[in-house]
């Protein structure tokens, strides 16, 4: 087995991003002890604590430090601490421009109802248990990117944003999705807003031109409404969703509802350089310093940085299995625990995870550690 030496900067951000980032750390650290492999942990502030440390949501120091590192693990940034400040200096901005100069175009999004979880979903069983799907979002372009401003006779009168993308925006991610399909179910389903929107048009041409390289994959179009609406009414006819930036930002959490709860679902965002890698949950400041966020999404993160950006999939699969043994075992925080249900705190569940990453050879039969 090859023994890697990698360098991955740690990012905790605001809110709970701290501590949910310090439990995903410590199981990183306890892969590299069990595999023999040396990850160089470094950390590095951004958001609101880099605003308040240093004036700025993305120092230099912290930008340098990603832009050298191999892969990259974020908490979360923001806070109503920081939300009096312009659109372009908040702990959001740091976010958008460590994206942008990391060159990170593609968001994947896992979404799967957990084993153990069967009926925490708020939907049916018989529509939950075929909760299944990866989201491919673009990230780099569309709204999020657009030129915007405001106008009118008096300052903030009227304001705008620019939704704009290239074929050669949408042609790469849509590559993504395909490729993605093909190691899946071989279904994409394209989201846009084509009845509307001229990028609309464009990305679906986009697509149908693309779609062309992958003749096993089947594709089908949806505007966003009806893809919503069907998310909720037929979950399991998803496969991968291929959708541009704040679509896929929205439809992302409606799906991770489906899954019991938003802080189940991790996050890779990817590009030719270091890969991103975060829980899509907010930084949640009415939780931080309770012992109540969960630490599952972050830690099925860092599962995916194994993965995506080091090419450990056995590591990774150590890891998610572990989470899935914990769950199975009844442990419950309190955004997944049913009424009647005694949950833990945060410290208590990463405890538990590392407990059962540390016996792996109890299990191997049933988890395939044989091979």
């Amino acid at each position: 087995m090859n023994k890697l030496e990698k360098t991955v900067v740690l990012l905790p951000g605001d809110g709970i991003g701290p501590e949910v980032t310090h439990a995903a750390a410590q199981v990183l650290v306890d892969c590299a002890h069990e595999f023999g492999h040396n990850f160089h942990l470094i950390e590095q502030p951004i958001g609101g604590a880099a605003i308040d440390s240093a004036g700025t949501p993305l120092p230099k120091s912290t930008l340098d430090a990603c832009l050298s590192a191999d892969a990259v693990l974020l908490g979360a940034v923001g806070g109503t601490k920081w939300d009096q400040l312009p659109v372009g200096r908040r702990p959001e901005s740091g976010l958008l421009k460590l994206r942008e100069r990391l060159g990170v175009y593609v968001n994947l999004r896992p979404v799967k109802l957990r084993p153990a979880l069967g009926n925490i979903s708020p939907l049916r069983p018989e529509r939950s248990s075929h909760v299944d799907m990866e989201i491919v979002r673009e990230l780099a372009g569309g709204i999020y990117f657009g030129k915007r401003g405001l106008y009118g006779e008096q300052a903030g009168e009227t304001a705008f944003d620019t939704e704009a993308y290239s074929a050669g925006e949408i042609e790469r991610v849509a590559k993504v999705a395909f490729e993605r399909a093909m190691g899946r179910r071989k279904h994409v389903a394209s989201i846009d807003k084509a009845n509307v929107l001229e990028s609309s048009q464009l990305w679906r041409r986009t697509v149908n031109r693309t779609a062309a390289a992958y003749p096993g994959v089947e594709l089908r179009h949806l505007y966003v409404d009806n893809a919503a609406m069907q998310l909720v009414l037929d979950p399991g006819q998803f496969d991968v969703i291929l959708t541009s930036n704040m679509f896929g930002d929205i439809l992302s959490d409606e799906a991770a509802a489906l899954a019991g709860s938003i802080g189940l679902i991790p996050s890779a965002s990817l590009g030719p350089g270091p890969g991103l890698y975060e829980p899509i949950h907010g930084s949640a400041p009415q939780l931080a310093g309770k012992d109540s966020a969960n630490p599952i999404g972050t830690i099925l993160s860092a599962a995916m940085l194994l993965r995506e950006s080091f090419g450990l999939s056995r590591e990774a699969a150590w890891v998610e299995e572990a989470v899935d043994r914990v769950l199975a075992a009844g442990r419950r925080t309190p955004d997944i625990a049913m009424p009647g249900e005694t949950s833990i705190g945060l410290e208590a569940m990463s405890a538990a995870i590392r407990h059962e990453l540390a016996h792996p050879s109890q299990h191997a039969e049933g988890y395939g550690w044989g091979v």
